[in-house]
């Protein structure tokens, strides 16, 4: 990915978005720009003109923390635009050297005997989307994601490749967006990780849904939410979810799933784990582990 290019579609979308009237600027005639003009953003910042045109142009080389956190006030970025900027500058300086930390493709024994230990639906995925491991119920729970051949085990590929993940994620428009955003996010952190650049350019070069996600710039934090799933095997499922970082395994992120207590999510979850303890679902990651193999 071209970084300058990144830099500045970036800044330009956040500008474009705050209206005069939104930055409290009264006034201002005419325009031929939808949102504030690179000058008023300057001033907002404290900054030149030239130098805030120069960053918008992609180089923020030297910027300095302080000048982008005038710029995310200005533009009114949430934590995760914010946290981005600053992600796409320290991606502006020199590379960092350090030895390289060879991919995770094997679940220690105690990790994954902590995920079979838990009752509600946990599993694991890495920044590229890749399903790494998953407890008993996590794989019944995700089972169309893990089999799906188009997705090989992968949520991106399944949400942008698969005709099943708009049956299986009733709205898929929202999931659609904030995975694009999610990956947005990850690229702005790790903007020289080839698995994760070419997982992104093969979504972006077969599907449309991404490629106009991808061009809005959009980033996310994916932390806690609701999920509604309809599982072909017990029906609808609304359930709230809780992200957690492994600060051992850094590129590995951990989602727990639970349903409301005495609602009917409730129940259907519970007849799922009955349902996995007969008949397992076929193993998390293994195709995804193959892959990267």
């Amino acid at each position: 990915m071209d970084h300058r290019a990144e830099v500045s579609d970036f800044l330009r979308t956040r500008r474009d978005r705050i209206t005069p009237e939104r930055a409290g600027i009264l006034g201002g005639g005419r325009r031929r720009v939808p949102g504030l003009r690179r000058e008023e953003v300057a001033m907002a910042a404290g900054i030149s003109v030239e130098y805030y045109a120069r960053i918008e142009r992609g180089d923020l080389r030297g910027v300095s923390p302080e000048v982008l956190e005038a710029i995310s006030r200005t533009l009114q970025l949430d934590e995760a635009e914010s946290d981005h900027l600053h992600d796409l500058a320290e991606a502006a300086g020199p590379p960092v050297r350090r030895r390289p930390r060879a991919a995770e493709t094997e679940v220690p024994p105690t990790l994954q005997r902590f995920l079979d230990a838990v009752s509600v639906p946990v599993w694991m995925r890495d920044r590229r989307m890749d399903l790494v491991a998953a407890n008993p119920i996590g794989r019944a729970l995700y089972a169309p994601v893990i089999s799906d051949p188009a997705a090989r085990g992968n949520t991106a590929r399944f949400v942008f490749f698969s005709p099943a993940s708009r049956t299986f994620f009733p709205d898929w428009e929202e999931n659609a967006s904030g995975i694009v955003a999610t990956l947005r996010t990850y690229a702005g952190q790790s903007p020289r990780e080839r698995r994760l650049t070419d997982l992104i350019g093969e979504l972006v070069t077969r599907s449309d849904d991404f490629r106009v996600r991808w061009a809005a710039h959009d980033v996310r934090h994916h932390r806690t939410g609701i999920k509604r799933i309809r599982h072909p095997e017990v029906g609808d499922l609304e359930l709230g979810y809780e992200a957690m970082a492994l600060p051992a395994h850094p590129d590995w992120f951990l989602f727990g799933y639970t349903a409301e207590p005495g609602s009917p999510s409730a129940e259907r979850l519970r007849l799922l784990g009955s349902l996995a303890e007969t008949s397992p679902a076929p193993a998390a990651g293994s195709t995804a582990a193959a892959e990267r193999a």
